[in-house]
């Protein structure tokens, strides 16, 4: 990895730890998915980069919307939105010839398949594939640690999720490989 990106990665770290740690797993279960449909190897280096760095923009979210151990009121949760752009601006920055795509991953991260995502409302394939990998290992491992809002939930609740009601927001293909991976799985929540 670039020094100066894993240096980005060091930094969100010292920042929130715990962000640090749902980055990795959340690597961990999109290489695993990128492998699983045959991502090229280019491809499965953005992807791991992209999970690193993918809320590196929380580090310009004020403490007390990071921080807060509730639900978010409709401010506080466009607040927390805009790490989305914080982040594609940052890692746009850093002098590395895959920033301008790396950077793509971060900021699209948070689309939703049916459009309903942020921070653009993209659609389909639209959102670059590696954002649409990465949403539904960042979402599975969203649903599988707990929060101060929601108890960390069991691996059937999380897949009745994904594959129930919140189905439209996912690339139908990559939700199918993704039930597919996640049951063998070491990531896969107890």
């Amino acid at each position: 990895m670039n020094r100066k990106l894993n240096s980005l990665c060091i930094a969100l770290a010292e920042r929130d730890p715990e962000t640090r740690s749902h980055s990795d797993r959340v690597a961990d279960l999109a290489l695993e998915l990128g492998r699983h449909i045959a991502l090229r190897d280019d491809e499965l280096d953005l992807l791991a980069l992209g999970a690193c760095l993918h809320d590196i923009g929380k580090i310009g979210i004020p403490d007390r919307v990071l921080l807060k151990p509730g639900r978010f009121e409709p401010a506080e949760r466009e607040t927390m939105r805009q790490h989305t752009l914080i982040g594609e601006r940052i890692v746009r920055a850093v002098d590395d010839e895959r920033a301008p795509e790396l950077a793509a991953l971060v900021r699209h991260h948070h689309e939703n398949f049916d459009g309903s995502g942020y921070p653009d409302g993209l659609r389909h394939t639209d959102i670059p594939l590696t954002a649409r990998v990465l949403a539904l290992a960042d979402n599975y491992d969203a649903l599988a640690t707990s929060r101060p809002y929601h108890p960390g939930r069991p691996h059937r609740e999380i897949i009745d999720i994904l594959a129930g009601p919140d189905a439209e927001k996912f690339d139908p293909d990559l939700l199918h490989a993704f039930c597919h991976v996640i049951e063998h799985s070491p990531r896969r929540a107890g």
